[in-house]
């Protein structure tokens, strides 16, 4: 065991472990405790600036949400009253197919201006006719009442429309009421009757 030859004096200068124990002048304190308190300044800022940038976005994407929900609604009450006048319409376009013998052609040009006019009128707010005769069926276009046997047309393939089809945009308003190709029936052959 090893001894010291001079006790361990407090006070001396000297002593490496008394270097390593500096005392903190008061100025230095002041400095850390600013430091800090910016620290913790810049963080709240930091962290309101997050939370503005947040609101600013979920702001922005609720003005966004409100403009397509009154674009939809606009949309959804004008598909409604045009569907409520594609009867009227019908009416007219059979008028004109059907027009009576000796009937005043200067009226017939009129009532097929009229005729024109309202439907200018009704594409304007994005109503279009459903092309149908010679389309594949589609079940989300056109709405089948029977099958037509049929050598011209391929099977499924839509033969001859009913009633005008509608939509607006992707929104079916009315389906075409159609008629489906089905391949003719085979003949019979040695008396025996077809099968279906």
């Amino acid at each position: 065991m090893t001894t010291r030859k001079h006790p361990h004096d407090p006070h001396d200068p000297h002593d490496p472990e008394r270097r390593s124990e500096t005392v903190e002048p008061p100025e230095a304190r002041a400095v850390s405790s600013m430091e800090a308190k910016i620290a913790e300044l810049e963080s709240a800022v930091a962290e309101a600036k997050d939370r503005y940038l947040r609101s600013a976005a979920d702001f922005d994407n609720y003005k966004k949400r409100a403009r397509q929900q009154q674009l939809e609604t606009i949309q959804h009450a004008s598909a409604d009253l045009i569907a409520r006048l594609l009867p009227a319409l019908d009416d007219l376009h059979k008028a004109l197919d059907h027009k009576p013998e000796g009937v005043d052609e200067l009226w017939v040009k009129g009532l097929e201006l009229s005729v024109r006019k309202l439907e200018e009128a009704l594409s304007a707010h994005g109503l279009e006719p459903i092309h149908a005769v010679g389309v594949l069926f589609d079940p989300k276009l056109h709405e089948a009442i029977g099958y037509e046997e049929s050598a011209e047309y391929p099977e499924d393939t839509v033969t001859s429309e009913l009633r005008r089809g509608y939509r607006i945009r992707d929104r079916v308003v009315r389906p075409a009421l159609v008629k489906v190709a089905r391949p003719p029936e085979l003949p019979a052959s040695d008396g025996e009757s077809p099968t279906r």
